[in-house]
């Protein structure tokens, strides 16, 4: 699996999300403040970030400044005849060990960077085989820069917090602990964060374009799909009532409205995918 968009223009409603290959995100213009996970990232043209896909992340935009970036989406297994190689190069390291990370560049590693995705852009317009096999050279070219970037020690410098983004970011904090409380409510983040809760919901949608709620319930539907990928035996009602959800119908039309399938429809997605994936490594052997 491998999807390229370069300098993306559209705009889109907000929407928590995760999926199960890797991100690359270039940040060329606008105004954006990227969640991803418990992270709040304000965006500078030139920032680049790898993501772990099923982190939950969503972008909070300047609808009135054009938001423009370009992301890779990609299965590492599509790396391995490069991985594999006499003295290859850790290229997916940075993934890995840092799980979701920026980088700032500046100067002459944005203009490389650029360079890159330029040509990128240039194969995959070919649209035919040589155009596709160099595309995803050029996207391994560009995973050895990232390498490179990531061996610097000062390849993220990290910016202070407006002091709005710092009490988001607490409250964030907070609800990676509380997040699957059954009795979680905006009294006990109030008495937990000492704020009031009107200033609690209003600030949280000012960071992150979403009421605190709908972070909750996104957060409690993506652990349920890590769930069911990692605990195949789990069932739908032993993870509903593990999220913190009382009622079983509230999971479940939660969980169709944000997945478009029912959890039952997807835990047998995930059954076909591991019965053919199976079948695969039986016919490679």
């Amino acid at each position: 699996m491998f999807e390229f968009n370069y300098r993306s223009i559209g705009m889109f409603e907000p929407i928590f999300h995760s999926h199960t290959f890797y991100e690359v995100y270039y940040f060329h213009e606008g105004k954006c403040n990227y969640l991803i996970g418990d992270q709040i990232y304000n965006l500078s043209p030139g920032d680049l970030i790898l993501m772990n896909g099923m982190t939950l992340h969503c972008p909070k935009v300047d609808p009135e400044i054009p938001y423009i970036r370009s992301i890779i989406h990609f299965d590492p297994a599509i790396l391995r005849p490069y991985l594999e190689l006499p003295q290859a190069v850790p290229v997916m390291r940075p993934f890995e060990q840092f799980k979701n990370y920026r980088l700032c560049l500046r100067g002459k590693e944005k203009e490389e960077l650029e360079q890159i995705l330029l040509v990128m852009l240039s194969h995959q317009q070919r649209g035919d085989k040589v155009g596709e096999s160099r595309l995803l050279l050029a996207f391994v070219d560009m995973l050895h820069f990232i390498y490179d970037q990531c061996l610097q020690p000062l390849g993220e410098q990290r910016e202070v917090p407006s002091d709005k983004e710092k009490t988001v970011q607490e409250i964030i904090a907070l609800l990676e602990d509380v997040y699957m409380d059954d009795e979680l409510s905006m009294e006990l983040l109030h008495s937990k964060l000492h704020l009031s809760k009107s200033y609690l919901a209003k600030i949280f949608k000012d960071v992150t374009g979403v009421t605190l709620f709908e972070y909750v319930y996104r957060k409690r539907i993506n652990e349920a799909k890590i769930l069911f990928l990692l605990h195949p035996s789990l069932s739908v009602t032993e993870v509903s009532f593990r999220l913190g959800f009382k009622h079983l119908a509230h999971f479940s039309r939660l969980f169709k409205q944000q997945v478009k399938i029912t959890p039952e429809g997807y835990k047998k997605e995930l059954k076909k995918d591991r019965q053919l994936h199976k079948q695969l490594e039986g016919e490679g052997n």
